[in-house]
């Protein structure tokens, strides 16, 4: 950060409000100015909305976007010591260990200069000890969490939602048939390219999902509660009045 201080950035735009991608947990690290940062965990389900809520964030507070498999993706390509201990694992059918990706994080925070401006990162923590992990990691570069804000919505409505969602692949915009439709039928309103509805996009697939989101989340959400730094957010709500209250939660409505 630059000695002199910052402008407080003042987003001017007009927001896209879309359904969410299934990211299930998403840690927002976001700074403002040189004396205004946010620094927050967002939990929800998949279809509770995390997909239009973190861009939302992304663009209002102009933070780095760092999705755990992106991350992935990035070590292993550039042939780090963190990505090929990642493959190595992956390439066994294993599943990459806490510390490896907490090392990850440690690295975007150190050397991606986006992270100057605060991070969106996605998929991670998914347990306590990930959460354990992050926070000491998190606390020894100054940068402790500040809130954590989770998004409720019911099962049923979930379904709902889910069900009839269309996704561009490659940008990972999302659309919903009813809720949110492209402006032409099965087409990303942006590129003009094609949507798709996942496979894993139907009810039984879903229910088998948030079963494991509630077993795992849970503990998670009851972590962040005892330290203090928990808020709920209806998520059922319209986008637009999700984001007004998400912002209330931080403080900057």
């Amino acid at each position: 950060m630059p000695n002199s201080p910052a402008k407080p950035v003042q987003n001017k735009k007009a927001l896209r409000i879309s359904l969410g991608k299934d990211i299930y947990i998403a840690t927002i690290i976001t700074t403002m100015s040189s004396s205004e940062s946010i620094r927050m965990v967002l939990i929800g389900p998949p279809g509770a909305g995390k997909g239009t809520q973190a861009p939302n964030l992304q663009e209002r507070f102009h933070a780095a976007h760092l999705a755990t498999g992106d991350m992935l993706r990035s070590q292993i390509a550039k042939g780090t010591q963190l990505g090929l201990e990642a493959k190595k694992i992956m390439d066994q059918g294993g599943l990459v260990s806490d510390d490896i990706m907490v090392n990850m994080i440690k690295d975007e925070l150190s050397n991606n200069p986006a992270c100057k401006s605060g991070f969106i990162l996605d998929g991670f923590p998914r347990t306590i000890p990930q959460a354990e992990k992050l926070d000491q990691m998190l606390k020894e570069q100054g940068t402790p969490l500040e809130k954590a804000i989770e998004l409720n919505v019911d099962d049923e409505l979930l379904v709902a939602r889910i069900t009839g969602r269309l996704v561009h692949p490659a940008s990972g915009r999302s659309y919903h048939k009813i809720f949110n439709p492209p402006k032409e039928d099965m087409k990303d309103d942006i590129t003009g390219e094609a949507l798709v509805q996942r496979s894993d996009d139907n009810a039984e697939a879903l229910k088998k999902r948030l079963a494991a989101y509630h077993a795992q989340t849970e503990p998670i959400v009851d972590f962040y509660k005892k330290t203090g730094i928990w808020a709920g957010v209806d998520a059922s709500q319209p986008p637009a009045t999700v984001w007004a209250e998400i912002l209330k939660k931080l403080g900057k409505n």
